[in-house]
C-alpha cells in the first residue's frame, strides 16, 4: 500500500524540518524578547523601532519574507551568512533568517503580553534599591513574564514548524518539497497528503502537550 514511498528520504526531508523549527525558533526567542523589551523600554526611539517592525512584519506573507532573502539578500546583496558550500546550506540559512525575522514578532507580542502580567509594584520596588532598568528587566520582569507565556509561545512554536512548508519557495529539502515532488511522480495523491499530515501531526501533537504540562508546571500563583 506504501510502496510509492520507496527511493524517497521521508524521514531526512522531516529532518530538515525540524533543524529548520529548532533554529529558527531560538532565533526568533532571542529576537522576539529583545523586541519585547524595546516595546516597554523608557527611550521612545526604541519603543517606536520596536512597534514599527511587530506591525509591520506580522502584516507581510512569510512568502515574501524567505523570496526576498533568497533573491533580494543573497541575489542582490550577496549575504551568504557565513561561508555557503552549496545552493542547499545557502537556502537553509536564507530560510532560518526569514522564519526567524517573521516569527519574532509573534514572540515579541506573547513576551509583552507577559511583562503585563507582572505587578507594576514589583519593578518599582526593584527600581527604588537601585537596579536599572536592564537589571529590573533581567532579573525581576522576564523570568516572571516568561513562566506565563509558556502556552502562548508553544502556539507560535506550532505555527512556526508548519510555517517551515514556506522554505521549499526557495528550494530548501523539507517535507513539503519532498511531498510536492511526490506528488508529480506518484498517482497517490491522498496518501501522499496523509503521510505528510500525520508527519506534522507527530512533530507538533507532542510538543504541544509536553509544553503545555510544562506550562502548568512552571505558572507563576499569583
Amino acid at each position: 500500500m506504501f510502496d510509492f514511498l520507496e527511493g524517497y528520504d521521508l524521514l531526512g526531508a522531516f529532518w530538515v524540518t525540524v533543524q529548520l523549527t529548532v533554529f529558527s525558533g531560538i532565533g526568533s526567542l532571542v529576537l522576539g524578547t529583545i523586541l519585547a523589551a524595546m516595546r516597554v523600554s523608557p527611550v521612545p526611539l526604541m519603543r517606536a523601532f520596536g512597534t514599527v517592525y511587530v506591525n509591520v512584519v506580522r502584516n507581510i506573507p512569510l512568502t515574501v519574507i524567505i523570496v526576498f532573502a533568497s533573491l533580494g539578500l543573497a541575489d542582490v546583496f550577496g549575504m551568504t551568512l557565513g561561508v555557503a558550500d552549496n545552493f542547499e546550506s545557502l537556502a537553509f540559512r536564507l530560510s532560518v533568517l526569514g522564519l526567524s525575522a517573521y516569527t519574532a514578532a509573534f514572540v515579541c507580542e506573547a513576551v509583552r503580553s507577559g511583562i503585563n502580567t507582572v505587578p507594576v509594584g514589583q519593578a518599582e520596588a526593584a527600581r527604588a534599591i537601585g537596579l536599572s532598568f536592564t537589571q529590573v528587566l533581567m532579573s525581576v520582569v522576564l523570568p516572571q513574564a516568561f513562566r506565563s507565556v509558556v502556552g502562548p509561545l508553544t502556539n507560535v512554536l506550532i505555527a512556526l514548524t508548519k510555517n517551515t512548508t514556506v522554505a521549499a519557495a526557495i528550494g530548501v529539502a523539507e517535507a513539503a518539497l519532498l511531498m510536492k515532488e511526490m506528488i508529480e511522480n506518484e498517482a497517490q495523491l491522498v496518501l501522499i497528503s496523509a503521510v505528510f499530515a500525520f508527519g506534522f501531526v507527530v512533530l507538533t501533537l507532542p510538543t504541544g502537550l509536553f509544553l503545555g504540562w510544562v506550562g502548568k508546571r512552571v505558572a507563576v500563583k499569583r
